[in-house]
């Protein structure tokens, strides 16, 4: 099918733009991902459709044709955790830690990696998970060697320097199977976007106001837990559990970032606790965060 239909449907104006159906959406994405277009058709067409904006059947479309090439490895009783793939710049990654908290809980954590995306330059996941020991239930993903036709298109992308809607839905790849997840989100108004895309892929998800946009909490914020039609919102603020942990807002560099994670603060290691007590809890594996934080300071 003739992709400059696609371009034409994004990057005419106003007057001139439509919405792609869900067929067309994934058609197009197909298309780029079998590398059947011209790298700057595709650029085109990243560039006009973050400007038209993105639907919920268009990214529902591209999802589904992601889900053609994921490669995947299912692992039992897990929670996939959904990341941006542009890094972090202020703080450290803390799931490390949260996965050696949860050893003995009967959970197990799935995370992706790939080399940095835009717009921010951070640290990325791919170099905290290869540059530490990870626990026995922590399972890095490496995006290169089980989705390569969208690892391949990082070097355009970081050539164009803008997020587009690539960045929207590529933190949940589902590779690993899992039946939970939790992902981070910036703006209220994308969680709506978040679960009509999602949702009906696990068995129960969840979206929280994460340090940077990961599912890392850091400060007070929300919490969305979806349960088949149900969206339940949920206040969380470590004041109440006694704790007090200081964000960063300069740059950190990949060392810092690591011997934070490697040799936490007292402080660090229960925002640790907490943040694992709200994996149980998306993870239906304690009724409360209460109740799972409680159990994780037994």
């Amino acid at each position: 099918m003739d992709f400059f239909k696609y371009i034409h449907a994004v990057g005419t104006g106003e007057k001139g733009n439509r919405d792609l159906t869900l067929q067309e959406a994934k058609d197009m994405m197909e298309q780029v991902l079998k590398q059947e277009v011209y790298p700057e058709q595709v650029a085109a067409f990243l560039l006009g459709w973050r400007l038209k904006p993105e639907t919920t059947d268009e990214f529902r479309g591209v999802v589904e044709a992601c889900d053609g090439f994921v490669k995947k490895t299912p692992v039992a009783n897990s929670l996939e955790l959904g990341y941006p793939f542009d890094g972090k710049v202020n703080n450290p990654f803390m799931f490390p830690l949260i996965a050696k908290v949860l050893q003995d809980a009967d959970l197990e954590l799935v995370v992706v990696g790939d080399d940095l995306t835009p717009a921010k330059s951070g640290i990325t996941l791919k170099e905290v998970a290869t540059h530490i020991e990870l626990s026995r239930n922590a399972h890095y993903f490496d995006r290169a060697d089980f989705f390569k036709e969208m690892h391949d298109l990082t070097q355009l992308r970081m050539r164009l320097g803008l997020r587009t809607g690539l960045n929207t839905i590529e933190k949940l790849t589902h590779v690993a199977s899992s039946e939970f997840a939790i992902t981070g989100v910036f703006h209220k108004p994308f969680v709506k976007k978040y679960v009509e895309v999602f949702s009906h892929r696990y068995k129960q998800f969840g979206l929280i106001q994460g340090n940077e946009g990961t599912p890392e909490l850091f400060s007070k914020g929300r919490l969305w837990v979806v349960n088949g039609a149900d969206v339940e919102e949920f206040i969380i603020d470590p004041a109440y559990y006694g704790i007090n942990y200081t964000k960063s807002w300069d740059k950190i560099t990949l060392e810092e970032s690591l011997e934070q994670t490697n040799n936490p603060s007292d402080e660090f290691l229960k925002l640790a606790r907490l943040n694992a007590a709200v994996y149980l809890f998306v993870s239906q594996k304690a009724k409360t965060i209460e109740e799972a934080y409680e159990k994780l300071n037994g």
